[in-house]
């Protein structure tokens, strides 16, 4: 599954969806990860009710499951989410490589089931847990 981060400097998870000056996907699977591509936004990346700027960023996330953001203002996520992409704030900058690295031990295990509504979404494995026990 591709999975988008917004960035300032193609390390670390530390930019508003809206102001960041780069995307950058991989494709994650529960045996790895693989960098895919980076886009780059110039100008415009300040706060300023321009919505115009979302596109480039929302067509960069088109095919992605998840997107990691520092932030993100309403009006983008109501579109992500549109385009059935699953947000995820970190609290704090943290770095794209160890989310990578706990996002693939998630998979290895049993993923929530947002997340495997996003990898449904992907084409990625499926699991079937109708015959698991559950107990009150």
């Amino acid at each position: 599954m591709k999975v988008a981060f917004a960035t300032q400097d193609k390390e670390s998870v530390n930019a508003h969806f809206g102001w960041a000056k780069s995307i950058v996907v991989y494709d994650v699977s529960p045996t790895g990860h693989q960098f895919v591509e980076s886009f780059e936004f110039g100008d415009k990346l300040e706060e300023d009710g321009d919505e115009d700027k979302l596109a480039p960023k929302l067509e960069a996330i088109k095919d992605c499951a998840i997107v990691y953001v520092a932030a993100i203002g309403g009006s983008g996520a109501a579109r992500v989410v549109a385009m059935k992409i699953h947000p995820i704030k970190v609290p704090q900058p943290e770095a794209i490589a160890e989310i990578l690295i706990k996002l693939q031990e998630v998979l290895n295990g049993t993923p929530p089931p947002w997340l495997r509504k996003a990898l449904a979404k992907s084409g990625e494995r499926t699991f079937d847990f109708e015959d698991e026990e559950v107990t009150p």
